[in-house]
């Protein structure tokens, strides 16, 4: 496979670091820049980083001593020097969308964990196991832009990512008419640990800032289709969403109640959810899990500690299937929120863009 230079923006944050620690030894991506606010560049990332390296693994030897950058004044050398970004800066929206913008012009896609673009009409969103021919949508931003190389390219939000690609099967082959989500979700969200959030031990936040709207409106977009060089949203199902804030370090859970146009069995379900491949499975990318969404018998499962790595915790984890007495059925589902929610799901991302070429290295 070819290899690809790539630099992370955004690199000193959560999701920055875990950019970096799944960027270490990847087997297509090398990591030549890191780049983050001006008070961090300058500095090695080591220093930058100092005490505040969250991941469960040591810092990357191959991180620790790249020179951070300055994500925006530094943007042209960035570009010029790897052949994609990913994006993970913590700025104001509007800020985001024109500096991502930006590096798209200077000719340098960018893949970004970001929400600021997920709602332009020729950006696609992407789930590459649910979704992955909206990257067609590509080549009209391209022509909006002005550009032969650059563009950009969005994940979805962590939270849909717990249940959406449980429900993506059944809506292909039943039809989904009602969906009912609540999530209980990591404090690694909100770029926290315990140890920078001691106010989430032994407690419950009932609200997270935007993210019932993200939970509702973002799986539209995902479920759309591509039309006149835009994503048209899908219509239906309603979705109705809660989600809140749980003493978990990663892995957000989603208890899920699904109407369908044409109910299935539970053994149609089951069977649906083993024997689904997406288009990361055919193209056996590196990040892609092998079993997509996994089932776990036991009442007590999926449970976060347990069971969030699953696949390097790129696995959907599914639990306690059962008919419900409003609803047709309810169920549970579980996902790695740092790791397939985020900057895990970045890389799966850019590999379907790097295998289909839409992306290439430099000469």
């Amino acid at each position: 496979m070819k290899k690809y230079k790539v630099g992370v923006i955004g690199g000193t944050g959560m999701v920055g670091q875990r950019f970096v620690s799944l960027l270490a030894n990847h087997p297509w991506f090398e990591l030549k820049v890191i780049a983050a606010s001006p008070r961090s560049a300058g500095k090695t990332y080591a220093d930058a980083i100092g005490n505040r390296w969250a991941m469960d693994i040591p810092l990357p030897e191959n991180a620790a001593g790249l020179i951070v950058m300055d994500a925006a004044a530094d943007m042209q050398k960035i570009a010029d020097s790897v052949d994609f970004v990913f994006s993970a800066v913590d700025m104001k929206k509007e800020e985001i969308l024109a500096l991502e913008e930006a590096y798209a012009k200077s000719e340098c896609p960018v893949i970004s964990n970001n929400s600021a673009h997920r709602w332009t009409p020729d950006v696609p969103m992407v789930i590459p196991e649910i979704n992955a021919e909206h990257i067609e949508v590509i080549a009209a931003q391209k022509q909006r832009l002005g550009t032969k190389r650059g563009f950009i390219a969005v994940k979805s939000n962590c939270s849909i990512q717990s249940y959406v690609p449980a429900l993506h099967p059944l809506k292909e082959k039943y039809g989904l008419d009602a969906v009912l989500a609540c999530t209980y979700q990591a404090i690694s969200g909100a770029g926290k640990t315990f140890e920078t959030w001691p106010e989430m031990v032994d407690n419950l936040i009932p609200y997270i800032g935007g993210e019932e709207e993200k939970s509702e409106r973002e799986p539209m977009k995902v479920w759309g289709h591509v039309e006149n060089g835009v994503i048209v949203n899908a219509e239906k199902p309603d979705i109705t969403a809660q989600c809140l804030r749980v003493p978990v370090s990663n892995g957000h859970t989603a208890a899920v109640f699904v109407r369908f146009n044409k109910k299935p069995t539970k053994e149609e379900i089951l069977a649906c959810w083993k024997e689904y491949k997406g288009r990361a499975q055919e193209l056996d990318l590196p990040s892609a899990p092998k079993q997509f969404l996994h089932y776990f018998e036991e009442d007590n499962r999926p449970q976060a500690k347990l069971d969030r790595m699953l696949e390097n915790g790129m696995a959907i984890s599914v639990g306690r299937l059962r008919e419900d007495s409003q609803y047709d059925y309810k169920f549970v589902c579980l996902s790695h929120n740092t790791l397939r929610g985020a900057a895990g799901g970045g890389v799966e991302l850019a590999e379907l863009l790097c295998a289909e070429g839409y992306i290439e290295p430099k000469a």
